[in-house]
C-alpha cells in the first residue's frame, strides 16, 4: 500500500472503527435484530455495523471485497467466532468484476462504472475523487448467499452505487433491509424500490447521514417514501432507506 492509501485508510478508521460509535449503533439496530438471527452486511468495510450486529447476538455474514478493509474487519470481529467474513462482492449474477478503489477515499470502492463517472457531474463534492486502483473480485448474488446461509432477518447494503444490482440478484423477499441513497444518484434509489416492490409488499422509513435514527414517525408505503425522497434527497444529501415486510 502506498502512503496515500495508508492515509486514506487511517482516516476511515478514525471514523468507522471508533468504538464510541457502537452504543448508538446497537440501540438503533436492536429493534431489527434478535439473538440468533442471521444478518447480512453487504459492503462491511471496517465493520462498524457488523460489530454492532454481532454484539446484538446475530450470526453475521460480512461481505467486503477490499483486502485491507477485510483485515481490519477480521481483527474487529475476532471475538465473534460465529461471524463469517467473505471477500466477495455481491451483484446481479455470479462471475468476476473490477472493483474501482480510491486510495484517498477507500470507503468509495464501487463496481459501478456509471456511478463513479456520473456522480462527479451530479455532485461537485465528488469531483476530486480519483479512482486509482482496480481490483479483480469474485461476484456472487444474494440468492446464492441465502442458499448457503439461510434467509437473513436483516440485510444492510452499502455498495456505492451498486445497490440496485445487488437487489437484482434477489428473487425472494427478505424480512428487513437497508440500502444507501445519495443525492445525484436518485435513479438508483428508484430502481431499488422497484425491485423490492416486485418481490413483496414492503413499508419504509429513512435515516439521514450518520444520525442513527429513523426520521419518519411512522412506516410508510412505497409511494410515500418516493415522495419523501423526491422532496428531501437534495437537502439531506445521503442516508439509508429502511424497508421491512409490511405488517397487516
Amino acid at each position: 500500500m502506498n502512503l496515500q492509501g495508508a492515509i486514506g485508510y487511517a482516516r476511515s478508521a478514525l471514523i468507522y472503527a471508533n468504538p464510541l460509535r457502537q452504543p448508538a449503533l446497537r440501540r438503533f439496530y436492536r429493534p431489527f435484530i434478535r439473538p440468533g438471527d442471521t444478518v447480512f452486511d453487504i459492503g462491511a468495510h471496517f465493520g462498524d455495523r457488523s460489530l454492532a450486529f454481532a454484539a446484538l447476538g446475530a450470526q453475521v455474514i460480512a461481505i467486503e471485497p477490499q483486502p485491507v478493509a477485510r483485515r481490519v474487519l477480521n481483527w474487529r470481529l475476532r471475538r465473534y467466532p460465529a461471524t463469517q467474513i467473505l471477500g466477495q462482492a455481491i451483484g446481479p449474477e455470479s462471475g468476476m468484476a473490477q472493483l474501482a478503489v480510491s486510495d484517498r477515499h477507500p470507503t468509495l470502492a464501487t463496481l459501478s462504472t456509471q456511478w463513479r463517472e456520473g456522480l462527479a457531474q451530479q455532485d461537485p463534492g465528488f469531483a476530486h475523487v480519483q479512482w486509482n486502483q482496480q481490483i479483480e473480485v469474485e461476484v456472487t448474488t444474494l440468492d446464492a448467499l441465502i442458499e448457503r446461509f439461510g434467509a437473513p432477518i436483516f440485510c444492510k447494503i452499502d455498495v456505492e452505487g451498486f445497490e440496485a444490482e445487488v437487489l437484482a440478484g434477489l428473487s425472494q423477499p427478505i424480512h428487513s433491509l437497508s440500502f444507501e441513497y445519495l443525492a445525484g444518484a436518485e435513479p438508483i434509489t428508484q430502481r431499488c424500490l422497484d425491485q423490492l416492490e416486485s418481490l413483496g409488499r414492503y413499508e419504509y422509513n429513512v435515516s439521514i447521514g450518520e444520525r442513527r435514527r429513523l426520521e419518519l414517525n411512522r412506516w410508510c408505503d412505497a409511494s410515500e417514501i418516493r415522495q419523501w425522497l423526491a422532496e428531501h434527497t437534495r437537502r439531506a444529501r445521503s442516508g439509508d432507506v429502511y424497508a421491512r415486510i409490511a405488517r397487516n
